[in-house]
């Protein structure tokens, strides 16, 4: 590891936070001029209204250490002149925030206050500051805001930052650790999908894969451990077992504290080493630079899109893989996160394919694919009531 890694991350980092933030900021006010002209007379102001819901999946959901049948679900709406931007903070019971301390933390803010939602940067930082943490809530606020900006606009965000809709990759779909039968059973259930990750670190990683491996033999696998792994040599020796049945990645291999230990097995691995735990917010990317080989961004835990698009571009500067991923969501927040799908290498966006109660149309897969829609904002329209 270089010397002088201190100075180059903190300098890669300001560079790459900065362009970040000069790409929105400087699309939204090329364009903003223009939609200001088709608004209603008068400054207006900004209004927040937010409601609970609980999201019902389709299976159990079980990973490295808890399961469930349902994920609590905060909806939000930025109401403005007449346009309401959508948001959401979806919340697995194993994060710290839920809608109780997201209630407390919504009615803490004043975004009447501010008179222009196109001051993107101002009203975030805001946000931000009123209250350390609740990243989720803060995500919620973000999308919402994205998504009223970009219907203010009459354009997507993918073209508000010039990104190519025909380059969004495959995304990913979930099998979660279960036994044996039911593996095989979800595996059919994705036929539609190019690529399954699955998840391991429950002490039955080769008996998933083989699962997996006698319904789809040939199709690209990724692999998630959730930190599920303690021991280096035996990750490795797993790692190695991977391989050779076909696995692109694997994610988040051991505790995110075991920072030796993971830097030590991305130096010995031929496959890459992506961080999930490991990964929040802008700062930990430097972090994993030279301990993994790629990050693994998420709107939930870094805050919503301006901090993902800011962390991608970092990212890049670092010459790090990029795979965007999500919690069990609705289409509203899958959808935000897919505007920067086009820039990634993987996407793991199936977490409105995994409940049975998404209240929205956006994002679409076909074929495989993700596809982009030509609506406004993030995307999204409303198909039933909450």
């Amino acid at each position: 590891m270089p010397h002088n890694r201190r100075d180059f991350l903190k300098r890669a980092g300001l560079l790459a936070a900065s362009s970040g933030a000069l790409i929105g900021a400087n699309n939204c006010n090329n364009q903003s001029k223009q939609s200001r002209s088709n608004q209603k007379k008068g400054s207006g102001k900004m209004e927040l209204t937010f409601k609970e819901y609980e999201l019902k999946l389709k299976h159990v959901f079980t990973i490295a250490k808890s399961s469930r049948t349902t994920t609590p679900d905060m909806q939000v709406r930025i109401h403005y002149q007449g346009y309401t931007g959508y948001g959401e903070a979806a919340m697995p019971p194993y994060y710290p925030e839920s809608p109780k301390t997201a209630k407390k933390f919504y009615k803490k803010l004043d975004l009447g206050q501010f008179k222009d939602p196109f001051q993107i940067e101002k009203i975030l930082d805001y946000v931000d500051n009123v209250e350390k943490g609740n990243n989720f809530a803060k995500a919620s606020i973000d999308i919402a805001l994205h998504d009223l900006v970009g219907k203010l606009m009459g354009y997507p965000w993918y073209k508000i930052w010039g990104y190519d809709k025909t380059k969004t990759p495959s995304t990913s779909f979930t099998i979660g650790i279960d036994k044996s039968d039911v593996v095989k059973q979800k595996t059919q259930e994705a036929a539609r999908f190019n690529v399954l990750k699955v998840k391991l670190g429950g002490g039955n990683d080769k008996e998933m894969i083989n699962s997996v491996r006698a319904v789809a033999p040939d199709k690209p696998l990724y692999v998630d451990v959730n930190g599920g792994w303690q021991d280096k040599h035996k990750a490795l020796d797993m790692v190695n077992w991977l391989e050779e049945q076909g696995i692109e990645f694997v994610e988040q291999p051991m505790p995110k504290d075991q920072i030796d230990d993971i830097a030590w097995l991305t130096e010995n691995s031929n496959l890459p080493i992506i961080a999930d735990e490991s990964i929040q917010r802008i700062p930990s990317v430097l972090d994993a630079y030279q301990v993994y080989d790629g990050i693994n961004i998420k709107l939930m835990k870094c805050a919503g899109m301006r901090n993902a698009h800011k962390m991608l571009n970092l990212a890049r500067s670092l010459n790090m893989k990029v795979l965007m991923g999500c919690m069990t969501a609705t289409s509203c927040s899958i959808s935000a996160a897919a505007q920067l799908s086009p820039a990634i290498d993987w996407a793991d966006l199936d977490g409105n394919l995994l409940i049975s109660n998404d209240p929205y149309e956006g994002v679409q897969v076909v074929d495989g694919k993700l596809v982009l829609p030509e609506r406004p904002g993030i995307g999204i329209k409303k198909v039933k009531e909450i």
